[in-house]
């Protein structure tokens, strides 16, 4: 035998004498069943939760202690209980995961013990039973429900993150409406849980069946819908009143009277001083409720007191939020307040009005990518709504008339109107209203294509029942009218992104809709006179536009096929131009008139409809209804994964229902 192998030899059976050497976890665990371990080391449960987790021994220790040395090691139980449920509130996400497996680890292994001889209370081992019978009750629902927001969140796309399977075969969506029609669960955990069903139902919803949208599209318990509800009209309101106290600090003081003096020039600046936070999550939460389950439509209708909400007064608000604006449940107080007393001279609102005004404020200001997001998702839920025959009924109900204060960004020409000089109307007025805002998504195709496509929806229903609504049309030919001259005079730089042509078809048609069938839901023959006259007093652009399809519409090119149809389209807007242009013309000189006035011009259309022959043109009131696949699949596929982000940032800071968590889990040691 060589030297070589001789001294390797003696090496291996020197190394086999030696125990082999134990991890420095499970000395770490060893060293808690023995005594208090932060004696000597202060830092100890800081590196513990940075250990790997050694499930097995530290269930298998567990199950091996006695009767007598559980009373002696028992508040080293509670304490590292405690310590899990603390490391849980870390922004580490290592130390998150290793306290979610050490605590499962310890209920296993408090169970497992529990069925030996021994028999003492699993509780009362963990935690203290005298100490925490009341509170967990309540407490492991929050911490449960954090936990799964964290584990949902743990990858930025959700449909990779392969733990929720396990979620989908056990499913917690009976859990989870548990939580929202209980009055109690619902203030404390209702905003938890309806984001956690929001993310759940957006996993790998387009390659397999989710069964969470299975079952959210059949829930018909009108507790747990009016829950759902509730949750998101507190969220959406606690939005409109951030925005609305900072636009109030905004408006007072000699600074802000010198500001207002100047500031005209500064107008988009002074808006970014007003930006809160957006709450997507909530929003999405919204959507798949009224897009994946009907029932949900009659919550948006549902009245109740308009109230301010306020801070509950026994957790006062902080001056400083410790967490970004828009993205904290609302208050405890008014989620626990399911029915408040009515009076006559209050103000009713519901939850579409909610979001009427939350829209309105998110669609001021789409240059923060958030909420650009929040004001497409706000169109598509609009969109969803205004296709749905309950949804429309309600929307134009005589009999429930509201007054809907719709933000708008002030303007050198508008004053900000007071709540008290708003009609009361019914509710598809605040809907058509929004047309206002298109002034501030002209930029965005595609919103301004949602914008009209609701409108056309709306109207088409108006149309089929014959719905003479009061409404003020000109505002809204205004806004379309405005909305074809951005378009002619920024062709060169949209056509690169954007196939403006179908959004001015739409814009068009919409115009045929009117002179079409506007005797059916017009409210007076005057609105025909006026709808005429708009369309003849800006002529100009209907005049440009119809050049510029024409000339993309007689040479080749990929537009050649679009620009055509808005071609045919504008035949019976260019005969009633070319029909009454010449007789305004001649009657101002007949008459020796330089400038006609309004009335004078509509004497004049009066006069000659007899002598107007115009086109009838099929498929006006129809529409393609709403689908999110494909055309909407990758913008919900970034929304969530943007989602996920920002929940995982924020679920496990100190907010103030955690802060509350914690503070009585600190008792429990």
């Amino acid at each position: 035998m060589s030297q070589v192998e001789k001294k390797a030899g003696l090496l291996r059976r020197t190394s086999s004498s030696k125990k082999p050497l134990k991890e420095k976890v499970v000395l770490m665990y060893d060293e808690i069943f023995k005594e208090d371990p932060s004696k000597n080391n202060p830092r100890f449960w800081d590196e513990l939760f940075l250990m790997k987790v050694n499930l097995e021994y530290l269930e298998s220790k567990l199950e091996s202690v006695d009767g007598e040395e559980v009373q002696r090691i028992q508040d080293n139980i509670n304490s590292l209980f405690h310590h899990c449920v603390q490391a849980l509130g870390e922004e580490h996400q290592i130390k998150v995961v290793n306290a979610l497996q050490t605590l499962c680890a310890l209920f296993r292994g408090v169970h497992q013990k529990n069925k030996s001889a021994s028999g003492f209370d699993i509780i009362n081992m963990l935690m203290g039973f005298d100490k925490a019978e009341q509170r967990m009750k309540v407490h492991l629902k929050s911490l449960c429900l954090k936990l799964l927001l964290c584990l949902v969140t743990v990858t930025d796309n959700i449909s990779q993150n392969t733990i929720l399977e396990y979620v989908m075969i056990n499913s917690i969506f009976e859990a989870i409406l548990q939580i929202l029609s209980d009055v109690s669960s619902r203030g404390q955990h209702g905003y938890d849980a309806v984001v956690l069903l929001a993310l759940l139902v957006n996993y790998r919803k387009y390659e397999s069946v989710n069964p969470y949208i299975v079952k959210l599209s059949i829930v018909d318990d009108e507790p747990t819908l009016d829950g759902m509800g509730m949750v998101v009209h507190q969220a959406l309101t606690e939005y409109n009143r951030q925005y609305k106290d900072k636009e109030e600090e905004n408006q007072g003081g000699f600074f802000s009277t010198l500001t207002t003096m100047v500031g005209n020039m500064f107008i988009a600046d002074a808006d970014e001083k007003l930006s809160v936070q957006t709450n997507e999550a909530i929003l999405l939460a919204l959507y798949e409720a009224v897009h994946l389950n009907r029932n949900f439509i009659t919550v948006l209708a549902q009245s109740h007191p308009e109230i301010e909400i306020a801070a509950s007064p026994t957790t006062p608000t902080p001056t400083t939020p410790t967490t970004p604006l828009g993205t904290t449940p609302p208050s405890l107080d008014m989620m626990n307040n399911p029915e408040l007393p009515l009076d006559p001279n209050l103000q009713t609102s519901n939850l579409l009005i909610t979001f009427l005004k939350y829209a309105s404020i998110v669609m001021q200001d789409t240059k923060d990518e958030h909420r650009l997001n929040s004001a497409r998702l706000c169109l598509i839920i609009l969109t969803c709504i205004a296709e749905d025959q309950y949804a429309d009924a309600f929307l134009h109900d005589d009999n429930m008339n509201f007054r809907v204060n719709l933000h708008k960004m002030p303007m050198r020409h508008r004053k900000k109107a007071v709540d008290k000089n708003i009609p009361s109307r019914p509710l598809v007025c605040a809907v058509l209203g929004m047309e206002a805002l298109l002034f501030h998504v002209f930029g965005f195709v595609f919103l301004c294509r949602r914008c009209v496509q609701i409108i056309h929806k709306l109207l088409c229903y108006q149309k089929k029942c014959r719905i003479r609504l009061h409404y003020t049309w000109r505002e809204l030919w205004s806004a379309l009218i405005n909305l074809l001259k951005f378009l002619l005079s920024n062709e060169t730089s949209l056509l690169a992104k954007h196939n403006i042509f179908h959004l001015s078809l739409l814009v068009v048609n919409l115009f045929n809709m009117f002179i079409t069938y506007g005797d059916t839901f017009l409210p007076t023959s005057n609105s025909y006179d006026e709808l005429y006259y708009e369309i003849v007093r800006m002529h100009q652009v209907f005049d440009n536009l119809y050049c510029m399809v024409l000339r993309v519409s007689t040479n080749t090119g990929q537009w050649k096929e679009a620009a055509s149809k808005v071609t045919h389209a504008l035949i019976n807007v260019r005969a009633i131009i070319n029909h009454f242009n010449p007789k305004i013309e001649s009657y101002a000189a007949v008459n020796h008139i330089s400038q006609l006035s309004e009335e004078q011009v509509l004497e004049v259309v009066r006069s000659n409809y007899d002598t107007l022959t115009l086109k009838l043109q099929d498929g006006l009131d129809q529409f393609e209804r709403y689908a999110e696949q494909p055309k909407e699949a990758a913008f919900f596929k970034e929304l969530v994964r943007s989602i996920s982000l920002n929940v995982r940032k924020n679920v496990s800071l100190n907010t103030l229902s955690q802060d509350v968590l914690l503070k009585e889990f600190s008792t429990i040691s």
